[in-house]
């Protein structure tokens, strides 16, 4: 089987393993996938998605590496989108959190449509020490994707109140 066919039925089986939560299978996935990578340890792609079969069975530690090594290699696009976020929410797990700003302040200028990619960044700054900021961008992503009327009907003030989070009348 070709290389891209072997990776795209491993993605799917991956896939398939993560939506029934089948560790047996993410970490049969896992296997295949480093041995692929022996192959072709300079393939980003490869290394992307054996950091996300670390990641699915629990292993975000151990995933770090690969991510980094897909970056590195040069991965684009959707997927370099998803390595960011992965990455550095990863990071933010194990405490890394300087670099979680870092790696997802990235994702958030490269993909600035990405919501997921800014509540973790949210979540990261807050582990910074950073609550003004970590604040500001939770509240404009929900005032810029809610549907609750009474959200709305008070925009402009939440939205205001939200460039100066530390204001007050005198």
């Amino acid at each position: 089987m070709m290389t891209r066919d072997r990776l795209s039925e491993l993605i799917k089986r991956r896939e398939e393993g993560r939506a029934k939560q089948d560790q047996e299978m993410l970490s049969e996935v896992r296997e295949q996938l480093l041995e692929l990578l022996s192959e072709y340890p300079d393939d980003a792609e490869i290394n992307y998605q054996t950091g996300i079969a670390y990641d699915n069975t629990g292993l975000g530690n151990l995933a770090i590496p690969y991510y980094e090594r897909a970056i590195e290699l040069g991965l684009s696009g959707a997927d370099l989108e998803r390595c960011l976020m992965g990455l550095g929410s990863t990071y933010r797990y194990w405490g890394h959190y300087e670099k979680a700003v870092e790696t997802l302040s990235r994702g958030m200028r490269e993909f600035p449509d990405n919501r997921a990619i800014q509540v973790f960044l949210a979540m990261a700054l807050y582990n910074s020490h950073q609550p003004k900021e970590s604040v500001e961008l939770l509240i404009t992503n929900l005032m810029e994707t809610t549907t609750d009327e009474k959200l709305h009907y008070f925009k402009r003030g939440i939205l205001a109140y939200n460039e100066n989070l530390d204001e007050k009348a005198e």
